[in-house]
């Protein structure tokens, strides 16, 4: 279907839980139960061409950041209306390296899960040791352009608008430095209307202060707090295909952290975009924006610091959702083993509580280090669910003969269906063929692959071959709108917008943003599941400039929505 366009223009030992927790854990896990799954995802990766293989550096040394790569995006580079896929790849981190070194791919979409290598022809097959990746069009230009965030220097290519993209960084100003990296998004910190770039690091880390763990005798990762934490950056667009970093003067390298995922957001209503940074092994920060692209860390006031039994987690990816319908968007958050997949519930009045063990799943997630999440409504009936990629950081459980061991080194992913009112079911392995594979994986992404307006995912596995899930869940065909957004007055990407979808009484909201999952980029489209096939839908888009647009059409539609000029 073609869219309809309105208006042209690795870690020491954590602390296990008291004994009545765990008691919680197994008395939630035998009361939820299976039943027959609503989502069906299956493994389709066999027949798409894909044969990205992730590489992660490893040699035996347990360098920490091996295990943390890698992130991937959704992105149309070629701006024919469905998307195309970006794979990040590590590389040696000690010679020799192998030959042929390991690079990041781009695959072009051709319809019907059929995907072509166009790395060589694009142009962006970096081989630096990747971990993270956002996409936006910062210069407004209509295309988008991809940023790698890096062990080392980060790397920021331009989209030339013909299929290629020429790398800019040394021009841009963007490299970073030599540093770990972390989340990555665009998004206008300054509202003047053009896209800004965030840079989470992670640790103060080289080969000369590498520390190696032993566990029984056996080497592995070490802890993160074995490393000096890292100030996340902040580099302003100066409007000339250049950037200017404001780290020190915006506030963001005020205080350090362990940044992995990140979430650019506006938490308090107010008409600027805030950061949430989601730390590893320590309080998880929120940089509250003036409105000029000054930041305070208030992270602890507002209630997203540290978990319900006040202790910080390590937090690994982070995902932006209305979880319980309430018309406020709350934060889902990913972690380590043996720790909770944490729930934030957004309380209005820039506070948030976390509420995980009101959300339930708790069973699910807890034995497994869960790394990418995903909100989305995959069976359409108005409800966001959650995917997560779960894998651990090596084979060192397996290799210990699964002493004190609560999960393997590769296991299914998770998917965690939203019943209603914010609480979550796990399906178990009961939700398609994309459930059975075991493995070790990281960044995942969501995307209506083959535009029949059902939400497909992707998914990184360390080490091996990626995953793809094509969405086959019955009943869902046509009960969805999807919306793209083209800013004026705002970037034109429209990060930062506020979209509203009312069907009858059921409304839902989302505010589009660079930045997913687990050092990811999702596609760009908005997608909204509808509990109806039938009745008519109102759209209300609300941009950072605060033009307003509202439209009324039909399930099934495809719109895209051009921000209103200023009134004169």
């Amino acid at each position: 279907m073609q869219p309809t366009v309105i208006d042209k223009p690795g870690r020491t030992s954590r602390a296990a839980l008291v004994v009545p927790t765990a008691c919680l854990i197994a008395w939630l896990g035998a009361s939820l139960g299976r039943a027959d799954s609503p989502v069906r995802l299956d493994d389709v990766t066999d027949q798409t061409g894909i044969d990205f293989v992730h590489y992660d550096g490893s040699a035996g040394k347990y360098y920490l950041i091996e295990g943390m790569s890698a992130g991937l995006a959704l992105i149309d580079y070629d701006l024919d209306g469905d998307p195309d896929l970006y794979c990040i790849n590590g590389a040696a981190i000690d010679p020799p390296s192998p030959d042929p070194a390991p690079r990041n791919a781009l695959y072009r979409n051709d319809g019907g899960f059929r995907f072509v290598d166009v790395t060589d022809a694009a142009g962006v097959g970096d081989t630096g040791f990747g971990l993270a990746v956002a996409c936006g069009d910062y210069d407004n230009d209509g295309a988008p352009d991809i940023f790698v965030n890096n062990y080392g220097p980060n790397v920021l290519y331009h989209n030339n608008g013909d299929g290629t993209f020429s790398p800019v960084t040394d021009l841009a100003g963007v490299d970073g430095g030599f540093r770990v990296a972390g989340g990555a998004s665009f998004f206008d910190c300054d509202l003047d209307g053009d896209l800004d770039l965030y840079v989470g690091n992670y640790i103060k880390f080289d080969q000369a202060n590498h520390k190696t763990h032993v566990h029984k005798g056996l080497p592995s990762y070490p802890s993160p707090l074995s490393f000096q934490p890292e100030p996340d950056q902040l580099f302003r667009n100066e409007g000339n295909g250049t950037f200017r970093d404001i780290s020190e003067s915006s506030g963001i390298a005020a205080v350090a952290g362990r940044t992995m995922g990140l979430v650019t957001f506006d938490y308090d209503g107010d008409g600027d975009i805030d950061v949430m940074a989601a730390n590893d092994a320590q309080e998880n920060f929120l940089f509250e924006n003036d409105g000029q692209g000054h930041f305070e860390e208030i992270g602890l006031l507002v209630g997203i610091a540290y978990d319900y039994k006040a202790k910080p987690q390590a937090s690994m990816g982070v995902e932006l959702v209305d979880l319980d319908g309430d018309q406020r968007l709350d934060l889902y958050l990913t972690s380590f083993s043996e720790e909770f997949a944490c729930y934030y519930r957004n309380l209005g009045g820039g506070l948030f509580d976390d509420k995980s063990l009101m959300a339930g799943a708790l069973e699910a997630t807890f034995p497994h280090i869960t790394w990418g999440v995903l909100a989305g409504d995959f069976d359409n009936n108005g409800a966001a669910d959650i995917f997560i990629a779960t894998g651990d950081l090596d084979d060192l459980r397996d290799r210990r003969g699964g002493m004190s061991s609560t999960t393997a080194y590769r296991i299914p992913n998770l998917l965690l269906y939203n019943t209603g009112g914010g609480h979550l079911r796990d399906l178990g392995r009961d939700w398609g063929t994309g459930a059975q594979r075991e493995a070790s994986s990281r960044g995942a992404v969501l995307g209506d692959l083959d535009q029949d307006g059902r939400l497909d995912v992707v998914v990184l596995n360390s080490r091996e071959t990626l995953q793809v899930l094509q969405n086959r869940s019955a009943g869902a065909e046509g009960r969805f709108v999807a919306v793209d957004l083209v800013g004026t007055r705002s970037n034109r990407d429209s990060f930062g917008a506020v979209v509203r979808v009312r069907q009858g009484d059921h409304i839902q909201l989302t505010q589009t943003r660079s930045g997913h999952s687990y050092q990811c980029e999702n596609a760009k489209t908005v997608h909204f599941g509808l509990p109806s096939p039938d009745d008519p839908v109102t759209i209300e888009v609300r941009w950072l400039s605060g033009a307003i647009r509202t439209v009324t059409t039909q399930p099934g539609t495809r719109l895209t929505l051009i921000e209103p000029p200023a009134a004169p």
